[in-house]
């Protein structure tokens, strides 16, 4: 069964970390992935609080276990991983870590 969203709409806060998009044309089912990774990155506590309300730890946890890695730094994915308590995830098949090539 499909868990009704309580709160649809981006927190005014987050807007600055989708400007590329169109916050009000974003669908939270196909593009929770996006929001889930700017709101882990970027978020305040009242925003991180937001995401779990509006897409729960399991979703969450999926994400990270599927995407985690390569979408987001690498401190934060650590601090969410080991918050969250999550063992295996899809390793990155990249043997660079995320931004370190462009700065040598």
């Amino acid at each position: 069964m499909q868990r009704t969203l309580l709160s649809p709409k981006i927190p005014a806060g987050l807007k600055p970390y989708f400007q590329e998009y169109d916050t009000a044309q974003l669908d939270f089912t196909r593009d929770a992935n996006l929001i889930i990774q700017r709101v882990l990155e970027f978020g305040t506590w009242d925003e991180i609080r937001w995401l779990f309300e509006t897409y729960r730890s399991k979703r969450i946890r999926l994400f990270l276990r599927e995407h985690g890695e390569r979408w987001l730094h690498p401190v934060i994915f650590n601090y969410w991983r080991k918050l969250l308590g999550l063992r295996k995830w899809k390793k990155s098949p990249f043997p660079v870590i995320k931004g370190e090539l462009w700065n040598r």
